[in-house]
C-alpha cells in the first residue's frame, strides 16, 4: 500500500488495484479511521470520516484526480504534493 501524500495529519494510500475492488479509489487514514473515497467524485465511498477532514481528502482527489487515475490504472504510484 504505497504512500502517496501526507497532510494535516491525513495519510492517502493505494491499494494495488490487482488486490483491491472497483470502482477506483484511495483510502485516507487517520488516526482514528481509514475510509475510501472514490477517485472519480473525492466522495466517501462507505464508513465514516470527519467532515473536516473529507472536506480536505475531496479537494485533494480533485486537484490530482488526473495522476490518481493514471495511477490506479498503471499501479505506477508517484508521491504527489500535499495540500498547502
Amino acid at each position: 500500500m504505497p504512500t502517496i501524500s501526507h497532510f494535516y495529519g491525513i495519510i492517502i494510500v493505494m491499494y494495488l488495484r490487482n488486490k483491491e475492488h472497483n470502482p477506483p479509489h484511495i483510502h485516507a487514514i487517520t488516526n482514528d479511521f481509514d475510509a475510501p473515497f472514490l477517485i472519480a467524485t473525492g466522495e466517501l465511498m462507505e464508513g465514516e470520516f470527519p467532515a473536516k477532514a473529507q472536506a480536505l481528502v475531496k479537494e485533494f482527489i480533485l486537484k490530482y484526480q488526473k495522476e490518481l487515475e493514471e495511477m490506479w490504472e498503471t499501479e505506477k504510484y508517484i508521491k504527489l504534493p500535499p495540500l498547502n
